[in-house]
Order: C-alpha cells, then structure tokens, then sequence
C-alpha cells in the first residue's frame, strides 16, 4: 500500500474542507499537499455473495437487529446490512473519547466517462454545499468542533467526520450524512461558484515537481483506462460540464446500494444502530441499475517516457511498473518488493543514490486498486546532479533486482517493517474508516486482514517471482519512446474471484480494549505523578489503559545559553537528527530493524520555538526531542534503546554526509515553491534577531551555505558541550507502570549530566514597521499571499483569551474568512489564520494566510481587507461568540482526548510548571466574554497599518 506520508500527500489534494487540514501548517510547506481518491463498481447483493464466508463463525446465521442485519465480525468491527442495501460497519472503541462517522460512496474518476472527468471530485465539493435541511455544513462543523473532509480517489469518495463523544453528537452525525446522501442542492448556482475553487486547486497541484511528474507518468502508463486521468479533471470538463449531467452522476451514485458507512470511537453499539436504521433505513432502495465498466488496459509492449520541463528547484526521475489488482495474491509480495528497494537506510535505492550522492530523496508506493495499478520507485536529485546518472541508476538498481534476488534478511526486515505499521494503524480506531476505505474500493474490508494474513507469509521466492513478472523494461514508462523489435510483455494478471481470497479467512484476535478515560483537566492532573531525577529531568507520568496497551512519549532536552549558542545553529540541527543514524553498538539499520522488533514509532529531530498554545513551526537549536509511540510490553526495552541512542552516537561520516545531502535538497526545493517562500520571508519579519543569534532565521541562500561548511568535527562537539539530561521534560500517557518507568529511567538518565548549563533565550518584543512584498516565482500556476503581525502580549494576558476567540471567528476555525473568500466569492481554495502565543514572554504572532491564482491577487487583497475592517469596527454578533465559544473549546477537548497531544501538552505543562487547572481558568475567561471584550482586545493589539504582507506567484500571469 502506499506509505502514510505518500498517502497523506495524495490525499491532502482534492479535500475541500481545507480549514482544519492547514490550521496548523499554514508556517509550514503543506499547502502543496495534494488529494485523490478510490471507487467500487459491485453492487452491495452480489458482494455479499463473495463475503458470505469470511468472519467469525457466528456470522454464517445473520442476527437480526431492527431492520438490519448483521452479516460478520471481525476483530471488533461488525458489519450489518440495512434492507435498502446500505452497508453499516461499527467500532466501538471505550478508550476514545471521539466518535468518527465515516462513509465511503463507491464512485471515482474511474467511473466518469467522456466530457466528465473530475465529476466525482467536482461533487466531493458541492455536496458541501449544503441541503435543505443543513444549508450551512462548514458552520454546523465549526459549531461542533468537528475534524471533517472529503475525499476522492480512483474508486471511491468518502466524508467523514470525528466529534467530541456525545449521542447528540452522533445523531446530528448520521443525520447529516443521510441527508445529504440524497438530498444535496447540486445547484447551477454552487457550480458557478466552486469553480474557482476547483481551479485553484488544480493550481496548487501543478506546483509541486514530483506531484506533476507523477500525474504523467500515470497517464503515460495507460492508454484506455481512466486510471490515466487525473481525478482532478480537464480544465474544459470541469468548466462546461453541465449541470443536470452533474445532477445525474449524483442521483446514480450517492444512494445506499453503492455506500459503506463506519461509526467508529466510544458509542453504545445498540444505541448507534437503532440511530443507524432510524436516519438511513427510510432511504429507498433505487430501482436504477449501476453502469458496468469493462475496459481494460492491454499489456504495455515497450518503453515509456515523458518528459517534463518546468520551473523547479529539484530534478526527479521516476519509474512506473504495472502491476496487478490489490486483490491478487502477489500484492503482498511487491509491497515487500518496494520496501526491499525503497527503504531508508537498508534499500537497494538508498545504498545506490542516497549513499553516493546521486539523490537527496526518495519515492517508492504502490497504486493497489480494483483493477491492475502501478508501482512507482523514484528520486530526487538536486540541481548540481547529473539526471542521466540518477535515471541510470535508478533503473539498473530496480531492474537488476531479478540477477541478484533480495535476501531472507532484506525480505525479512521489510515484511516486519509492514505488518508493525498496520498493527499501529489498527490500534487507532479514528483512522481505521479511511483506512478500510480503500480496501472496500477494491471489493471489501476485511481484504485488509486477508492482506495482513498473505504478507506474512511472503518469502524470498515470492520477491523474486514477481520481480521477474513486473520489473522489465518493456512494462516501465519512464518517457521517450524506443522502438523495440522483440518486444517482451508483461502479462498483468486480472483480479481473482474475491469468494475464493477470503473464503478461509477468520479473523484475528481482537485488539485489547482500553478503559474510558475522561480527558478532563482534574482526571488529568489527578492521574499525573510529577518528580525529577538527580540529573534535573522532570517526570511527568499519566497511566491509562488504552487500546492494544498503546504507550506514547516525549522527551525533551534543553541546552545552552544565548552566549554559548551564538552561531550554532546549522551544527545544533544537524546533532539532532544524526542521533539515530548510528550509536557506537549498532549501524543506524540495526537501530531501525530493533524499533521494529520491538513495534516502536520513535523519531528524534530539533525542538520548536516557544511552548506555547500553537508552538511555532521554526526548528531550534537549544533543545532536541524525542517521540515514541509502542505498546507496554516494548515500551521498558525502547527506554534503553532510546538511551543508548542518546548517550552514544557514533556520528558516523558517510551518514552526516547523506543527511546534510538531504537538508541541502529540502532548502532548494524551497526557492521556487510560493508557499515556502512567503512563510520563510514572514517568519523572518518577526524574527528581528542579530545574524547567528540563536533564535535569528537564516535566509535561503544563507541557510544552504552555513550547511555547507558544517562538518562532522561540529556536530561532534555541539554534542559535547550540551547534551544531557540536566535540564528538560520526559512525559508518558498510555498503558506503562509508573513504578517501573520512573526507576529505568533513574538508572539510565538519572547520572547524565549536561557540560553547560541551560538558560533560556527570551523572545522579545519590537515595535516592527509593516513591509509589503511582492516575489516573482515564475511558471507557478498558485500564489500564495500571507499577512503577519507581532504583538506585545503572552498566555497570560487579559486580552489573550478574547484575541483568542477572536482568531478563532475569523479562521482559526471559525467561519469569517472562509465563507467570504471561499464560499462566497471563490478566489481561495483555502485560507486560514493562526494566533501563536508565547507563555514565557509578551511576543506574540498572528498569521493570516491564503491561495489564489494570480490574477486574483486584487479581488483577493480588497476582500481580505474588507472583512478585517468590518471586524475592527463592528466586531463580532452575539450569536458568533456564543457558536465561537462552544466549538473552540469543544476542539480543546477533542484535543486532549488524543494521546500524542496530550502527551506534548504534559511535557509543556511541567516545562512551565503549570497543571490543567490552568485550562480550567483560561476556558471560564473563555466562557465569559462578551463581544464588547473582543472588540476591545482587537483594536488595542491589532492595526491593518501595521500588517506586514508577503505575495509570492507568477506575476506575468
């Protein structure tokens, strides 16, 4: 399957809910993010025929519920069927605090025919829009707190949404998504108006190198099916398509037959099926029968090549293979193929492109869809490389794999590097639905078990078996085309009967239930044990059961002193991401394959300015962290290795070499990018600190130089003179012993002392005159604006939780901003705004940021503009605040439910020491404001004259 990260990528494209997604990445390079998304043409009666046999035993006798049916469980989802066809998948999870309402239409720009490309992702948008009964979805959202998108793919699209865990909460849920299953407006009017909307997105795509190249390289691989098409559409379709033809995709697919729906989190299973039954039964059953698809691509009989020439600060190459559907027995097999290739550090890439310079970065996933996909392997090599050497390379280490076969070690390493990620996925029962989505689009969801049973399974035979079937030259399009005299093709295999994948399957056992742990701020602080080591570490420690005996952590290690840091910064970087690439015991790759053993996420990088709320996205050089994910009976053995990671790097030369290549390449992929550019140039306004200040943010070119002349010799030292355990926080939430953890963690940290003492470099406060900013990014098809200013308050302020609020309105995750800009007058596909707030000093930032075409730059400046006056001058209604105030602290709720956030925050928390009933107080403060509050706050901290605004784009256009 494809990786997380590419997933997340691919994903984020076509989403139209963008508020919540780029809340928090708005100072960071995430708005190049793109989304897609996968259909199934079966209907529901015949697929139950394939499934029949598949679950527990007592599946085979359906039990009657209501007017649904329950068809099979398996390992804690059951699924049942409602007689109008609609199939109902839920999950109850205890340990969640969330219920996630997910469902999933079996519809894709797989099935758009001629004239109608990007329809499903075109309705993804406007089903949005609204219905009779729920006229305004974003606002019913944001007054929930809800986390919501859509999302579309080759064979299928899916909404979902995860609230705070109430039965109002999912009443209001399941009755959304059957109203507008059937009842969306799909108005020529809404069409009108989200056009702009869709294009800017497709300019947002056009963007990235590597998101483009691979668009091509699709639809260079296939010459019939619609898997050449981008989902996003023509241009010419999705501008003329008409709206009753729009009307009439919608009417075919969005109907009960063709949909799955999840319910997923801590609900009462009886209780959410009688719901269940009571929003979706009274749907009709449709009479129409669903178009069948037949087309099928034939075997590719040479070479491929495209080529692509644009504006960029990185070169790509990258290989497509077809390979067979998702449902085939060798899929397992190639996934391990791609991991055994694409790895880092163990790949056969990494080792001939990584390791000898000719790429800063790698690609490797596979499309695994209802119909034959494709496995792409690629790499990015930076500008000074040469392109030939990386495409040579690239193709003579993949192809060569059928000469010289992986090892039992390599196939070994990569199978249990797959099955460690689906157990850690399964453990997370808000991510399953989007999950099992893509399974049910190639025929079912417990495909996914079957999957994880075959993968198992796979051997070295297995690998090389289909490396010799799919590896050729004749099945890769790269570009160009060769004639070839004796062509040799890759027979593709067609899906096999799913009755006969899953007919012996069973399920597993079930994941271990958690308890039902209320997230609030006296269960929190009541379940917190807090002491020091002798080394001057603080623990913070909250023992909860949770699901599968999860355990998360977070250490941080602060160091240094303004003096002692002063032009370090590039060195105190690198230290802290060079941490787990070798100790004097074990290779970096023995480190990883032990993490894996023992089913351990863990990842060491630099800290983030300040602790505040919303931590500034800026890396910094006086602290490092540490982030473990793993379950309890791992979680002692991961202490020790994480310590000996700490305690004894290796730095070894050829992997700081690989990792300063790899920085080198992030920072020149930077120059070209809008997005990157106009929050770099605004970090660095508020940013007003001397060169080589420890808080100062290089410029690009400065950036890349210092890097340059870093050597091992300097992160050596940097190492010596301030890692230890003398000052900084180790917090645990999740199933551990508080006990046990509280004295490892004494033997192996308690005695580790730091060379230098560690005293805080304050951030200050500077009365800084606006700058306005125009930069050209040529043959970038999206802008992207930003506006910035820094204020004089911290978390302590009286105007801080009314100015919070206030962000909170415009598009923190209020609704202002984003019906005017979006909604209203589609010249933004997204725009948001973010209040970073200081709890040490008076510095604060607020951001407010945007995407547009370029030749909507005006329109975009006079409504920005205009909203933020009327702001200023009238303020907010009483019924803003009051719908303001309930959804922003139902999301610091949701927050605080979840684990690896609330695991951040009680580290933060003992860093200041400060406890939850500091959240009590900040929420009444919350609670009591009145507009009149907001409106003083915003206009005493807050003036457009001193609005700093950065433009980047291409502005010929």
């Amino acid at each position: 399957m494809l990786s997380n990260a590419t997933r997340f990528q691919l994903l984020c494209r076509y989403c139209p809910n963008m508020k919540y997604r780029i809340t928090l990445r708005l100072l960071q390079a995430a708005l190049m993010a793109f989304c897609v998304v996968v259909p199934l043409n079966a209907s529901s009666t015949k697929l139950t025929s394939h499934i029949s046999g598949l679950g527990s035993p007592q599946s085979a006798t359906y039990a009657q519920t209501g007017s649904a049916e329950r068809v099979v469980s398996v390992e804690g989802i059951t699924e049942y069927r409602l007689p109008n066809g609609l199939r109902a998948l839920l999950f109850p999870d205890q340990s969640k605090q969330t219920i996630t309402v997910n469902i999933t239409y079996l519809v894709g720009s797989r099935y758009e025919n001629y004239g109608e490309t990007g329809m499903a992702h075109l309705l993804e948008h406007l089903v949005f829009r609204g219905t009779p009964r729920h006229p305004n979805m974003p606002k019913e959202f944001s007054d929930r707190g809800a986390r919501n998108n859509g999302t579309t793919w080759f064979e299928r699209t899916n909404y979902f949404e995860t609230v705070p865990a109430t039965e109002e909460n999912l009443k209001w849920a399941l009755d959304l998504e059957a109203d507008r299953m059937v009842n969306s407006f799909i108005s020529k009017k809404d069409l009108d108006s989200e056009f702009s909307v869709v294009r800017n997105e497709m300019e947002m795509g056009e963007n990235d190198p590597f998101k483009i190249l691979w668009e091509r390289v699709q639809s260079a691989a296939y010459i019939w099916h619609n898997y050449g098409k981008a989902g996003v559409g023509a241009r010419s379709d999705v501008e003329n398509v008409p709206i009753d033809r729009l009307q009439a995709f919608y009417k075919t697919y969005y109907q009960p037959d063709n949909a799955i729906l999840l319910v997923a989190g801590k609900f009462d299973e009886a209780k959410a099926l009688e719901l269940i039954n009571k929003y979706f039964g009274p749907i009709p059953k449709p009479t129409r029968l669903l178009p069948k698809f037949y087309t099928i691509e034939p075997v590719q009989d040479g070479e491929r090549i495209t080529i692509l020439r644009r504006v960029g600060g990185v070169q790509v190459v990258l290989a497509g293979y077809h390979i067979p559907p998702g449902t085939h027995r060798d899929t397992p097999a190639i996934d391990v193929l791609t991991q055994v290739l694409s790895d880092s550090p163990s790949g056969r890439l990494h080792k001939a492109m990584i390791e000898t310079k000719k790429a800063g970065k790698l690609h490797g996933y596979s499309n695994q869809l209802r119909d034959p996909g494709l496995l792409f392997l690629g790499a990015e090599a930076p500008r000074e490389a040469s392109l030939d050497s990386a495409r040579d390379t690239l193709i003579q280490t993949i192809e060569n794999l059928i000469k010289a076969p992986p090892s039992k070690e390599e196939v070994d390493r990569a199978r249990n590097q797959l099955l460690k990620q689906i157990e850690l996925n399964l453990n997370s029962s808000d991510q399953v639905g989007l999950e099992l989505s893509e399974w049910m689009a190639m025929g079912d969801w417990r495909l996914l078990f079957v999957h994880r049973q075959r993968l198992q399974n796979v051997t070295v035979e297995d690998v090389t078996r289909v490396a010799t079937a799919y590896l050729r030259p004749t099945n890769r399009t790269l570009g160009l085309f060769i004639p070839t005299p004796n062509p040799d093709r890759a027979e593709i295999p067609a899906a096999p009967d799913l009755a006969e994948v899953i007919k012996e399957y069973k399920g597993g056992e079930a994941v271990t239930a958690g308890e039902a742990f209320e997230a609030t701020p006296a269960n929190i602080d009541g379940r917190t044990t807090r002491k020091s080591l002798p080394s001057g570490l603080k623990l913070a420690l909250l023992p909860k059961k949770t699901r599968g005996n999860n355990v998360v952590a977070q250490l941080t290690l602060r160091f240094g002193d303004e003096k002692s840091l002063t032009n370090r910064r590039s060195a105190g970087l690198l230290t802290a991401s060079m941490l787990e690439r070798g100790t004097v015991k074990r290779t970096r790759q023995q480190l990883k394959d032990e993490f894996d053993r023992l089913k351990a996420s863990v990842s060491f990088s630099p800290g983030r300015i300040d602790q505040g709320r919303t931590p500034f996205p800026i890396p910094i050089a006086t602290e490092a962290q540490v982030s473990i994910q793993t379950t309890r009976e791992n979680f002692p053995s991961v202490i020790r290795l994480v310590t000996e990671v700490l305690r004894e790097p290796a730095f070894p030369q050829p992997e700081f070499d690989q990792l300063k290549q790899e920085e080198l390449t992030k920072l020149e992929q930077q120059r070209s990018d809008p997005t990157s550019l106009v929050i770099y140039e605004l970090l660095r306004h508020v940013l007003p600190y001397p060169k080589g200040h420890p808080r100062y943010l290089p410029t690009l070119d400065e950036a890349i130089a210092d890097l340059k002349t870093v050597s091992r010799d300097d992160v050596r030292k940097f190492y010596a003179d301030f890692f230890g355990a003398s000052s900084g926080e180790l917090a645990v939430v999740g199933d551990f012993d508080a006990n046990e953890i509280t004295k490892l963690t004494g033997e192996l940290l308690g005695d580790w002392k730091s060379a230098n003492r560690f005293a805080r470099v304050p951030e200050v406060y500077r009365d800084l005159p606006a700058v306005k900013q125009k930069i050209d990014t040529p043959d970038k098809a999206m802008a992207q604006s930003g506006g910035i200013w820094l204020l004089n308050l911290r978390d302590d302020d009286p105007d801080y939780p009314a100015l919070e609020l206030a962000n909170w309105i415009l598009g923190g995750g209020g609704l202002r901003l984003f019906t005017r800009l979006r909604q209203k007058e589609g010249i933004s596909y997204g725009i948001v705004a973010v209040l970073f707030t200081s709890s040490l000093d008076k510095r604060a930032v607020l951001a407010i940021g945007g995407m547009l075409a370029p030749q909507n730059l005006s329109r975009f400046e006079a409504a920005l503009k205009e909203e933020l006056d009327r702001a200023m001058k009238d303020g907010f209604t009483e019924d803003e605040v009051k719908v303001a105030k309930s959804s922003f602290l139902q999301q610091i709720q949701v927050a605080r439910s979840q684990d690896p956030i609330l695991v951040k925050q009680v580290g933060d928390y003992s860093y200041l020491n400060r406890t939850f009933a500091w959240d009590v107080e900040f929420e009444k403060r919350i609670q009591g404001l009145s507009p009149e509050q907001i409106l003083a706050a915003i206009r005493k901290h807050i003036s457009l004259a001193k609005m700093t605004v950065i433009n980047a784009g291409d502005w010929s256009k």
